[in-house]
């Protein structure tokens, strides 16, 4: 109950140094990703890029806001950026960027459990309407991105919510 499993894919007409800066900065999500309302660094990391805790405010289409921290526990500049999100979220998120020709493939994995008692009795029922605001705000984030970099972002099929 409570547990979803998505894997979102975007493609950008820009080099992968660029769409990397740009989703390692999470601190300027809020100019280009509508939805995510507020990042505030809650505690500084390493050098390699570990250990940074960012506290994020996000919402969808939806009339309700999810709040939560995400500590980087693995970052291979250029390729990965893997988290662990706490809060009214709780699992793993990990940002995949592949290199293809002149522009950048972005695989993100969300595999998550809701905290909120309600959220996760609502889940039960409710579990298509939350993978299609999973949706929109992934949507949100591959235009925004795309315009942030004033790419031409290649429409990818919706995310896809494993069972």
């Amino acid at each position: 109950m409570g547990h979803f499993e998505f894997v979102t894919e975007w493609y950008f007409d820009a080099p992968v140094a660029l769409v990397w800066d740009a989703i390692l900065r999470t601190d300027r999500w809020p100019l280009w990703w509508r939805g995510v309302d507020r990042v505030t660094l809650v505690r500084a990391g390493r050098a390699d890029g570990t250990g940074f805790v960012y506290h994020y405010a996000m919402r969808g289409a939806l009339p309700y806001r999810l709040h939560f921290d995400m500590e980087a526990i693995a970052v291979e500049p250029l390729r990965t950026i893997e988290g662990i999100a706490s809060g009214e979220v709780e699992g793993v998120g990990r940002w995949q960027f592949i290199a293809e020709g002149a522009g950048t493939r972005v695989r993100y994995f969300w595999n998550i459990r809701l905290t909120r008692t309600a959220m996760r009795i609502l889940s039960v029922v409710g579990r298509p309407v939350f993978a299609w605001n999973h949706d929109v705000v992934m949507r949100r984030g591959g235009v925004g991105l795309a315009r942030y970099l004033r790419s031409q972002q290649i429409p990818q099929p919706a995310s896809v919510l494993r069972e």
